[in-house]
């Protein structure tokens, strides 16, 4: 893949793949698995569903469980607006979320949204994540060269 001057992910979860933009140019497409249970927005921990929305890298793990991964900022505001609206998560974590999203950090990853999604290696061949997005180890190498933290994620129904 090209050096990105202005990398954007978007994953299109009922296409089953993540697209590589730089600006508004797509630069590469990948095949993906999804969460066990893929239809629908994370509602929360265990549910086996894909986040939808907007995200960022808040961190690039090379000693994944799964090869290579890229750190989704989930719970975002909008996950801890609904969070807290149905009294799944208390005000103290509503307000630990929004900080680590203004501050492009890592949000709070145990709560009962649910949290740890990632992009990550661990292959295609079924939707068998938690609610993460996976690759096979080849293309997940290649892309966690390519890809900074920061960089935005859109995670599309």
């Amino acid at each position: 893949m090209p050096e990105l001057e202005n990398p954007h992910l978007v994953v299109r979860k009922k296409e089953r793949l993540l697209q590589v933009f730089d600006g508004g140019k797509l630069i590469k497409t990948y095949k993906i698995a999804l969460g066990f249970t893929p239809r629908g927005d994370k509602g929360t921990e265990g549910d086996g569903k894909t986040p939808e929305g907007e995200f960022y890298v808040f961190t690039k793990n090379d000693k994944s469980k799964f090869f290579l991964s890229l750190g989704l900022s989930y719970p975002n505001a909008e996950a801890a607006e609904r969070g807290l609206r149905e009294k799944l998560i208390s005000r103290e974590e509503y307000d630990e979320i929004l900080k680590a999203v203004a501050e492009k950090r890592m949000p709070p990853q145990k709560t009962a949204l649910g949290g740890e999604i990632y992009i990550h290696g661990g292959g295609t061949v079924y939707d068998w994540t938690d609610g993460c997005v996976a690759l096979p180890d080849e293309e997940i190498k290649e892309l966690f060269a390519a890809i900074p933290t920061g960089t935005t994620v859109i995670i599309e129904p």
